[in-house]
């Protein structure tokens, strides 16, 4: 057996280091407790292998050639001195790749960005489109080699330019499945006749992500009659059949594996062009072969955050209360994928007013696809939205936080359904307590030279949870192991579920294991959407019940468990054993080991997530921040910020609070030092590089306290809610209140650079 065949069986099998400590063996009460991340040591000692490391025999590598042009064909393209390079073994284009179908897309059967062909004609779709592979002994010889290739054009007009097309924006058949209208009364006389309002345009610029790992794949086939393919995703199953799909080959013949992924963000959450790329290359030369994406090329393949234009208006009468709530705008796509980033959801749910309208519009470009970025729509929503909250409240003289108070909905504003748990008054009550929240006249307050405000903004994220399956083996040595093709992208997936599972178990944590990463394990949804820990928690679940419920039905007669149902147990100590009398009952290990079996294993999906359809779902949160602004250069400092969140009971203190810290930071960067900048006479990014697309640094994010309700969602699966992305929603409105707040001066126009304080 190979190295490489070794690893893949094992890939990501977290099994205990050493037998069972007999005194943990009555160790309970896992959920809620604060344990490290099980990945932890492998990461910091560097033994982590991340999707470009996995060491596989004879390897190739390959490097892209990308278009200069955003529209048009191409005419010619000259690989002769590439050829001639050192170590050059193939030059892949559209006159010689392999045939392969087009790619289904996210939503329609598939994972992939777009469903244009890839490698197939010549036709150009967008600057930064690959139209080029060259593969080559070494990396370096393969990026040379791709820096000699020559291509000639035929141009043809693009639209490139999201201000001129806006005017011919039109709404989309719909938003992720929801209308992309919604009405009730009328909002525009009830804005004109109300005694208090807002009426103001927001923008958004595009944002690209910048994970810590680029993209990157191996592809491996098997006498060319199986694939295997190590590749930086958020989508491990899905991939899996997407890619079987397009080389025309049985889904269980494509085999992917992510075990770690470092970061993602919606920007691995579907398939780009290196993945079936590094495939085709690998066809090509008969050899495995490395395809890693260089920090430029992520921003010319991989899509990112639409721009946007956005109206709030809001009235209300001296009360508070909203008369009218209005929320619309346009945001970009392109022809060839669909997906409207769904920034008026928050509107949606938030806020109770008499009169809605609610309305989205789009424009197709000739770029990149766009694509999640982490809590896509709601991110960009909320400035707009919480912002023209604030903007309301400085109107009427009110504290922000009050008049939200008077506008909190006793049912879902626009679903006119029960909320399934809603305890955003009392975040708003814990957070402003712990922050020290006073409502402060604009440019009150001064630090020296420094002009100090604060600011609030609302946190919303839906609630989503998707069909999984889960398998779990308990064994005969008192350890047990439970399987899903989940991903960890660094949010503490494993940690998690090992934790759940011991839970459920009733074992110690070192004696439960998580094996994941794997498209060969039982089918999980994608991680997106913040919902792989409530949609894995659902199916393991079941899984566990299965397993106890088998184990009852082989403990036979002689058993202590004889006669118990499954309603009738409860887990604890290793074991099953009776709710009536707790020490009544039986270790897993003496139920195996007496009927001559190692183990028991099963296997089970989880019900459909009715919850959604029966309620309003969403997790919540009140941002608060204090913000210093120079006034004779501009510059602005975040100084201070708390987070108080409400996402129904938290698994593990410490990996939530990372992910509220990691949403927040990030919503820093969307609203002080982001901003993808596009030339829109060529259609090509301009800022490419780190070194130009200024993403927040240690210095830019002050100390971030986190606090959370704790509260169980009884309707949803072990009270949970997603928490992945809620931390970078209201950050950008909550910056932008502090900012006003300081200076006086109202930014609507993100990201806030010293040139518009000036």
């Amino acid at each position: 057996m190979s190295k490489m065949q070794k690893m893949m069986e094992t890939v990501m099998l977290y099994m205990p280091d050493a037998a069972p400590d007999p005194l943990s063996q009555s160790q309970r009460g896992h959920i809620g407790k604060p344990l490290s991340r099980v990945d932890g040591p492998l990461k910091v000692k560097g033994e982590a292998l991340f999707s470009a490391e996995y060491p596989v025999e004879n390897p190739a590598y390959a490097a892209i050639v990308y278009s200069s042009i955003a529209k048009g064909k191409i005419t010619k393209i000259d690989g002769s001195s590439a050829e001639k390079a050192s170590g050059v073994l193939a030059i892949i284009t559209h006159e010689n790749a392999p045939n392969v179908k087009n790619p289904p897309v996210f939503m329609s059967g598939g994972v992939a960005a777009s469903d244009l062909p890839i490698l197939q004609d010549a036709t150009v779709h967008w600057n930064g489109q690959p139209i080029a592979v060259i593969v080559a002994e070494t990396q370096d010889q393969a990026e040379a080699a791709a820096q000699l290739v020559q291509v000639e054009y035929e141009t043809a007009a693009a639209d490139v330019s999201f201000d001129t097309l806006k005017q011919i924006a039109t709404p989309p058949a719909n938003i992720l499945g929801e209308p992309s209208e919604l009405k009730s009364g009328d909002a525009e006389t009830a804005i004109e006749a109300a005694e208090f309002k807002v009426n103001n345009l927001y923008r958004t610029p595009r944002y690209n992500h910048n994970a810590i790992e680029p993209h990157a794949t191996v592809a491996v086939w098997h006498d060319d009659q199986r694939l295997t393919v190590f590749d930086s995703t958020q989508s491990i199953h899905n991939l899996s059949h997407t890619l079987a799909e397009m080389f025309g080959m049985e889904p269980e013949a494509v085999r992917v594996i992510a075990p770690f992924v470092g970061g993602g963000f919606g920007g691995k959450g579907t398939m780009w062009w290196n993945t079936p790329l590094c495939a085709m290359a690998a066809k090509v030369v008969s050899r495995p072969v490395k395809l890693s994406v260089s920090r430029e090329g992520i921003f010319r393949l991989v899509g990112g955050r639409t721009p946007s234009e956005q109206r709030v208006a809001l009235g209300a009468g001296k009360d508070g209360k909203l008369t009218a709530l209005i929320h619309s705008g346009i945001t970009a796509t392109t022809t060839h994928n669909n997906f409207p980033e769904q920034f008026t959801f928050p509107a949606r749910h938030l806020y109770a007013a008499e009169n809605f309208y609610i309305g989205q519009k789009v424009v197709n470009l000739d770029t990149v696809a766009n694509t999640f970025m982490r809590a896509p729509g709601e991110s960009i929503g909320t400035f707009a939205l919480e912002s023209a909250i604030d903007e309301l409240a400085d109107v009427l003289n009110i504290d922000p936080i009050e008049l939200r108070r008077i506008n909190e909905p006793a049912q879902d504003p626009t679903r006119n359904t029960e909320f399934s748990m809603r305890n955003l008054t009392e975040a708003y009550r814990r957070g402003a307590e712990k922050f020290g929240w006073q409502h402060q006249a604009p440019r009150s307050q001064r630090d020296g030279k420094w002009l100090v405000g604060q600011g609030v903004a609302t946190a919303y994220y839906p609630y989503y949870r998707f069909v999984s399956t889960a398998r779990v083996r308990i064994s005969a040595d008192g350890t047990a192991v439970v399987q899903t093709s989940a991903q960890e992208m660094g949010m503490g997936t494993a940690t998690v579920q090992i934790q759940h599972a011991a839970e459920r178990l009733g074992l110690p944590i070192d004696c439960v294991s998580f094996a994941y990463g794997d498209s060969n394990l039982p089918p999980a949804p994608l991680a997106g959407g913040s919902n792989q820990t409530s949609s894995n928690v659902a199916a393991i679940a079941a899984t566990i019940e299965k397993a106890l419920r088998e184990l009852l039905a082989i403990a036979g007669d002689d058993s202590p468990l004889a006669g118990l149902n499954y309603e009738d147990i409860e887990v604890h100590d290793a074991g099953i054993f009776s709710r009536a009398n707790p020490l009544k009952g039986e270790t897993y290990a003496s139920i195996l080991q007496r009927v001559g079996q190692e183990s028991v294993e099963a296997e089970a999906t989880s019900d459909k997530p009715s919850e959604m359809q029966d309620y309003s779902m969403g997790s919540y949160g009140a941002q608060f921040c204090e913000v210093r602004v120079n006034p004779e250069s501009g510059e602005v400092r975040v100084s201070r910020w708390l987070g108080s969140f409400d996402c129904g009971k938290i698994l593990n203190p410490k990996t939530a609070t990372s992910q509220f810290r990691g949403g927040i930071t990030m919503g820093i960067g969307m609203a002080l030092t982001e901003e993808t900048l596009f030339d829109e006479r060529t259609g090509r990014i301009m800022n490419a590089s780190l070194a130009e697309y200024h993403v927040p640094v240690h210095l830019d994010v002050p100390p971030i306290e986190i606090i959370y309700n704790d509260i169980p969602d009884e309707h949803a699966p072990s009270g949970v809610h997603g928490i992945g992305e809620i931390g970078i929603t209201g950050v950008a409105a909550a910056i932008a209140n502090a900012v006003f707040n300081a200076t006086g001066k109202r930014i609507r126009d993100l990201p806030i650079t010293l040139d518009k304080l000036l």
